[in-house]
Formats: C-alpha cells, sequence, structure tokens
C-alpha cells in the first residue's frame, strides 16, 4: 500500500499510528531471484510488487553533502564474473558479480594528511552543490505526500571509504588530527549547504549511512563517537531540527547496542535494520530506550529458512504491543537471504499481515517501493 508522508511521519511521531506499516527495506539477495523462478514464482513476486508491501514514495533533495567531482573512473577488468576498476573516490575496487551486490575496495587514496589534503577540495563547499531546480521540486512533492530525505555522509562511514576500516580505527588514536579535519570539513560544508537548501524545503528525514558494527560489536567505541562524530552530527542535526526536520535514520548492521546511547545523543532517533543475528532485539531496545527512538526492520531474515515454526517464534516476539503503539517499520533485518523457499516467504507475508491486523493482500495494493532511508 501507498503511504503518504502524513500518515507515515505520524506512525513515526505519534502515539496513535494510523495502522501497522510492514514492507521490506532492501529487496532480494543476489540468486534469490533464480532460485524462487525455479520454484513457480510470478514476476510479481520476483519484484516483491504481489507480496502489497507498505512504502512511502521519496525524493532526495537537491543538496550535495557529499562528494561533487572526483578522480576519472577507469576500468581494469569487467568479465562475466569480476569487475575490478578505480571509481570516483579514487579507490581500486573489486566486484564479485554472481555472489555480491557492492565493490569491495583494495586500494584507498587517503593514508595520511598529506594525501586527504589533494582529494579535500572534492568536500568542500562548492555553490554547485545546490540544485535549485530539484530544491523547487522537492518542495512540491512534499506538498502531494512525498517524503523529503536529506543524506549526508556518515561519521564512520566516510573517513572509512577513503582509508579502509583497519587504517581508519588505527587513525582514531594515531592520527586524530586528520580525522577532526576530514570531518570538520564535511560539517562545514553541510551547514552552509543547508543554510541555503532550507530556504526552499525543510527535509523531512536526515539520513546517514554507517555500517560500523560487526556481530562482536561496533568499530568504534562510545568515546570515540562523542570526540570524533558528536560534533558533526550534532551541529547538522541541530540546525536541521530548529527549521522543523522530525526525522534522524542512520543505517547500520551488526551489534550497534555498545554506541547507541552515544548515537543518540548526537541527534539520531531513527536505527535500520537492526540484525538480530548480531543480537539486535527491537523489543528489548523499546524497552530500555522509550516511544521516542524508531525503528525500521527487526525482523530476523534467516527465520525464513527454518519452516513455519521458526517464522511463528519469530513473529510473536517482535510483534509486541510496545512496538505497535508506533514508531516501527516492521520488515527482514536486510535483504531475502540465499535458501529461502519461496513458499516460506509467502507464509511469511501472510501471517505477519495478520499479526498486524492489515487488509489481506489485493490487487489493489499491489506496489512496492524499498525502504531503506
Amino acid at each position: 500500500m501507498k503511504w503518504n508522508r502524513t500518515d507515515y511521519l505520524t506512525l513515526m511521531s505519534e502515539n496513535k499510528p494510523p495502522r501497522q506499516m510492514f514492507t521490506e527495506l532492501f529487496g532480494l539477495l543476489v540468486g534469490v531471484e533464480d532460485e524462487w523462478r525455479k520454484q513457480g514464482a510470478t514476476e510479481g513476486e520476483i519484484a516483491l510488487t504481489d507480496f502489497c508491501l507498505d512504502y512511502v514514495p521519496v525524493f532526495w533533495e537537491g543538496a550535495n553533502l557529499g562528494r561533487l567531482g572526483g578522480f576519472e573512473p577507469q576500468v581494469y577488468e569487467d568479465t562475466e564474473d569480476l569487475y575490478v576498476g578505480r571509481d570516483a573516490l579514487g579507490r581500486v575496487v573489486k566486484l564479485y558479480k554472481k555472489t555480491a551486490s557492492i565493490p569491495l575496495a583494495v586500494e584507498y587514496p587517503v593514508t595520511d594528511m598529506d594525501s586527504w589534503l589533494k582529494i579535500k577540495p572534492f568536500f568542500e563547499y562548492d555553490e554547485r552543490r545546490l540544485d535549485v531546480e530539484a530544491l523547487k521540486k522537492a518542495a512540491q512533492l512534499q506538498q502531494e505526500g512525498t517524503m523529503i530525505l536529506q543524506s549526508m555522509p556518515g561519521g564512520f562511514n566516510f573517513p572509512r571509504e577513503l582509508m579502509g576500516e583497519e587504517a581508519l580505527c588505527y587513525a582514531l588514536y594515531d592520527q586524530p588530527e586528520l580525522i577532526e579535519d576530514m570531518l570538520q570539513t564535511v560539517t562545514d560544508t553541510a551547514l552552509r549547504v543547508l543554510a541555503k537548501s532550507t530556504q526552499y524545503v525543510i527535509p523531512d528525514s536526515l539520513v546517514t549511512s554507517e555500517d560500523m558494527a560487526g556481530k562482536s560489536g561496533p568499530l568504534m567505541g562510545p568515546d570515540a563517537v562523542k570526540q570524533f562524530i558528536r560534533p558533526y552530527f550534532s551541529r547538522v542535526w541541530d540546525l536541521l531540527k530548529s527549521k522543523g526536520t522530525p526525522l534522524f535514520s542512520l543505517d547500520s548492521d551488526g551489534y550497534l547496542y555498545p554506541i547507541m546511547e552515544a548515537l543518540i545523543q548526537c541527534g539520531v532517533n531513527c536505527f535500520y535494520p537492526m540484525e538480530p543475528a548480531a543480537g539486535m532485539d527491537i523489543v528489548r531496545l523499546r524497552e530500555k530506550f522509550g516511544r521516542g527512538i524508531y525503528y525500521k526492520g527487526g525482523i530476523d531474515k534467516h527465520v525464513l529458512r527454518g519452516g513455519k515454526e521458526a517464522i511463528d517464534r519469530e513473529l510473536k516476539h517482535k510483534i509486541s504491543p510496545l512496538l505497535k503503539e508506533g514508531g516501527c517499520v516492521f520488515g527482514l533485518d536486510h535483504r531475502i537471504p540465499n535458501g529461502t523457499p519461496l513458499e516460506a516467504y509467502r507464509y511469511y507475508v501472510d501471517t505477519i499481515r495478520a499479526l498486524l491486523e492489515l487488509p489481506p493482500r489485493s490487487d489493489a495494493e499491489k506496489g512496492w517501493a524499498r525502504m531503506a532511508f
């Protein structure tokens, strides 16, 4: 079912949601499409439109807070199975096409202050960061019910993309002035851009991606979040919040719990996809942090391969009265995994719809747009 922004924002901020929301955040993992076709899936099921998932239309406003310009991409190898090349950030990346959906960097452009200063201009303020026509369009679409989103580089993810995880984690201790300069640069750029873009439209949600945690915990501790990320996030969020933006949404897999309180102090109030296999339990988190923190996802994707009893156990726990009060978009914690039987997914969809008291699937409600924002 297609939602409008007003109903979605009411769901995420009021105690009486218009109704419960059930969706997919990301869609199918690579390979599931072929598996399902062999099991007799319709094209609508492959596209997920036949499952009548909820979604709200979105538009990314015309204010660029990230990279502007960059290196000329180069292709070193491109076969049926493998892509190797240099991207616009200057990284050498590999993509194993049959098993992965995103490329992996094997060489990075930043190792120290000197190498950072060479590419720093890509992230500094420039008038070209503002697309006035797109901002005007965003304002019109917002009036018509579309969610307006503003993305910004992650406080961990931005230097990680330029340095790699290992080098960044060492630099937090060995080269703190480098990380501080990188984050101060994107802070200054964001504040200057948003001061002008918000004259045209106030975004409904500020969105950032971190992916800074694994099953054993985050790659940055709470003290480092407070030292490096908080000055950046807080200043940008304070500006937008003062103008009326209600949501600050952060995407990270893994066990994020040890730093959630620190991130909340930075202004983040919406987390996804909340991965149960890494120890994230949205019911326990609601008990801990209360109604003012919102979640998307949180349902263990792996139970889809465990049969009906496993699905029933997971849904009985996750469809909690605490979460049905609002502030939660129910869905899997990431892409539908390989080995998920089509019949199991059909059962999951119909079972959760019944538990959420949603109307049965119908042709009138077909359609889906991923909700990863």
